[in-house]
């Protein structure tokens, strides 16, 4: 796929700086494009790289229009770079209609131009909205409600009833509706809890690799919508994630945590059951929360605290040794100059007895 420079510039919304007719075929990285292809800037670091860079034109910011270069200036190079990357990226490539090596249940309805795969199950009642992709290996149980445009790669497992908005994307070997980790203990073992709710996934929502979603105990489990979640996170039963929330790799959240909107989860981070999160908060990675933290908080740490606090303890904590040596010698000396005190009091002490006793002698009562 080919565009012109200028129709990159008409297409988001920038300013050009240079041949209009000018060819671009791809984009790549600073140091890695070819003359045949559009780069962008959006740190210092990569505009030292501009003389010993190939591409054949770059998008910049307003800083940089300066640069003896083709140029498109935008106030966003981030956002540039991402809407032309979707440009040139080639289309999934997708079954044309139903194969006949999937399997499908009874009474299930499918939308205009749906995708599905060879070896796919789809269980009786299920719906699939206009468009629906569903890659090879997929399970959709019974009674699943899939938006239109959504797509979902190989090897995804969605339990009965959980339902799925339009514009998802599910990535490889994630498992949406399992149940929810509900025991009550007893002397002759754990007796199950039996998961009776479902998972509802709002519109625009993209969820990574081999992610756990699981069904409410009760009631359902919510992602909210436009929700970013990357490889390999758990969400529990019954958490509820609000609308354009950001949750990293490997991260974690115990049941009944609720999410406000646009709120960051770092990393590794893990999250206490039946806590609440406000809006905006964000959580540094490898941190534990185990409190509800209020709207436009940046945490840090385990148990998590706010995060400049968190940042003076991490400066001290290289120093603990030397602290400690110091401590130690300061206590040493303490305790030398305690012994000392003690000595020249009960020298003091014996110096007035002998006073008293000579005066006594000397000055007998009469």
């Amino acid at each position: 796929m080919t565009h012109t420079l200028g129709e990159l510039a008409a297409f988001l919304g920038g300013e050009l700086q240079g041949r209009a007719d000018l060819l671009i075929e791809g984009i790549a990285p600073i140091d890695q494009a070819s003359p045949r292809e559009i780069t962008f800037i959006t740190q210092k670091r990569f505009a030292r790289l501009v003389d010993q860079s190939r591409a054949a034109a770059f998008i910049v910011s307003r800083e940089y229009a300066g640069l003896a270069r083709p140029l498109i200036i935008v106030p966003h190079p981030y956002l540039a770079y991402a809407r032309v990357a979707a440009l040139f990226a080639p289309p999934v490539r997708r079954w044309p209609g139903v194969s006949d090596l999937a399997c499908l249940g009874p009474d299930v309805a499918l939308g205009e131009g749906v995708s599905i795969a060879p070896l796919v199950f789809i269980g009786a009642g299920a719906r699939l909205g206009d468009r629906v992709t569903v890659m090879p290996g997929c399970v959709i149980n019974d009674e699943v409600v899939i938006g239109a445009d959504t797509l979902i790669y190989p090897n995804v497992s969605i339990r009965e009833r959980c339902t799925l908005g339009e514009r998802c994307i599910i990535h490889s070997g994630t498992v949406i509706g399992s149940d929810g980790f509900g025991f009550v203990p007893q002397a002759s073992g754990h007796v199950k809890i039996p998961q009776l709710g479902t998972v509802v996934i709002e519109d625009d929502v993209e969820i990574g690799a081999n992610c756990t979603i699981d069904r409410g105990a009760l009631g359902a489990t919510g992602v909210g919508r436009g929700v970013k979640i990357d490889n390999l996170v758990h969400l529990a039963h019954n958490v509820e994630v609000g609308e354009h929330s950001l949750l990293v790799a490997q991260v974690g959240v115990s049941g009944s945590t609720k999410l406000g909107k646009r709120v960051t989860l770092a990393g590794q981070v893990g999250l206490n059951g039946h806590i609440e999160l406000g809006d905006g908060v964000q959580v540094g990675a490898q941190s534990g929360v185990n409190h509800s933290i209020p709207a436009g908080q940046t945490v840090s740490g385990s148990p998590a605290r706010p995060h400049r606090e968190w940042l003076r303890i991490m400066g001290h904590l290289p120093r603990l040794p030397d602290l400690y040596q110091r401590l130690k010698q300061l206590e040493h000396e303490v305790s030398r100059l305690a012994a000392k005190l003690d000595q020249e009091r009960e020298s003091s002490r014996l110096k007035v007895q002998s006073s008293k006793l000579k005066t006594e002698i000397l000055e007998p009562e009469t």
